[in-house]
């Protein structure tokens, strides 16, 4: 089992974990190419209204100028008309065509803007779930190491009887444990009535003889039915570790070491969530363009992450989901919102969180 977060991304849908630049860049040339094309068509309309009012201007010179020279003028005469009435339907023609070609460009850099919006969202959709996943991954690795740590000789036997042989043994054991597995605060071991019996870090977190009864990952953990299940706690501020964020994850301690054993203690194991959940937040390949804020929200829409370290445990995102699973949106300042649920890992189903990306209009 890993002993530490796991920070590489692994690919999004378009087969990279680098953003999807190429899709906006093309987008834009797109964009700037009609623009330039729309330009293009009205100045030269605009050139041919010109040449055709300087043709009506001589033949209206050429019709005064006929009219004084009397009856030898008349040929003349139909000659400018005849003029008068071109530069009439060039100008006709010139003043749809501007008409014709702005609107059809206008249409068309409408359509490349939501097909660039469209494909904007999708990718943030994508760096959603890259969020979630890489966090479900280390969460599942979490419930396997506390099923698996619960069944250890040292900590049965302390549960079973915790003499301070026992409890010397198992913190010592527990302290050799987190020598490894960097990413937890503390391992606590606790009896049926919720009393911590030995901790790993006693030296530093003084929590023996504490009484963690009231706690709901300590009620959930002490009605497990076998030894196979596990309790995922939402994240908290845990007042025996400092105030610090974890993830508190149980299993039962039970005789023998066997599933089916009856239970004897809970194992309580403090993933330290601020700085893993930090570096998948801010390790999503955003765009600097995108101004983009990139979140871990729980099943209760409450920020547990965030990319510039504002709400953490305090504010609650407005989500619209529309009984989606994942999408994108447009809110009411323009903001970009795009999410994705959590799809679990493995035996890991997940405790309805979200990977969200705000970006900014």
């Amino acid at each position: 089992m890993s002993a530490a977060l796991g920070l590489k991304a692994k690919p999004i849908a378009n087969g990279t974990t680098e953003p999807a630049d190429d899709d906006s860049d093309i987008s834009a040339l797109i964009n700037r190419l009609t623009a330039e094309v729309n330009q293009i068509a009205v100045d030269k309309t605009k050139s041919i209204q010109q040449i055709t009012n300087q043709m009506k201007m001589l033949a209206l010179n050429a019709l005064i100028e006929s009219s004084r020279a009397g009856a030898q003028g008349a040929g003349f005469a139909v000659v400018a008309q005849e003029v008068r009435g071109v530069g009439q339907q060039v100008e006709t023609i010139a003043r749809e065509l501007e008409t014709q070609l702005t609107k059809r460009t206008g249409d068309l850099v409408a359509s490349i803007e939501r097909m660039s919006q469209r494909s904007r969202g999708e990718r943030m959709v994508d760096l959603s779930l890259n969020a979630i996943e890489l966090i479900d991954r280390n969460l599942y690795e979490r419930t396997c190491d506390v099923r698996w740590w619960a069944t250890d000789s040292a900590v049965v036997d302390c549960a079973a009887s915790p003499s301070t042989a026992a409890v010397a043994h198992a913190s010592q054991r527990l302290g050799v444990i987190l020598g490894a597995y960097t990413v937890y605060l503390d391992l606590w071991l606790c009896d049926l009535d919720g009393n911590v019996i030995a901790n790993g870090r006693a030296d530093r977190f003084r929590v023996v003889g504490q009484n963690v009864a009231g706690t709901k990952w300590f009620r959930e953990a002490r009605s497990l039915r076998s030894g196979d299940d596990y309790v995922a706690g939402d994240v908290e501020n845990q007042p025996l570790l400092g105030n610090a964020q974890v993830a508190t994850y149980c299993a039962s301690v039970r005789a023998g070491g066997q599933a089916n054993g009856a239970p004897i203690g809970v194992l309580a194991i403090h993933f330290d969530w601020e700085p893993q959940a930090r570096a998948i937040v801010q390790g999503v390949r955003v765009g600097d363009s995108d101004k983009a804020r990139v979140l871990l929200i729980d099943s209760h829409l409450r920020v547990i992450a965030s990319s510039d370290g504002q709400g953490i445990l305090s504010e609650r995102l407005s989500l619209s989901l529309n009984g989606q699973r994942s999408g994108f949106y447009h809110d009411r300042s323009g903001a970009l919102v795009a999410f994705h649920a959590t799809p679990g890992y493995e035996t890991y189903r997940g405790l309805g969180w979200y990977g969200v990306i705000v970006c900014g209009p």
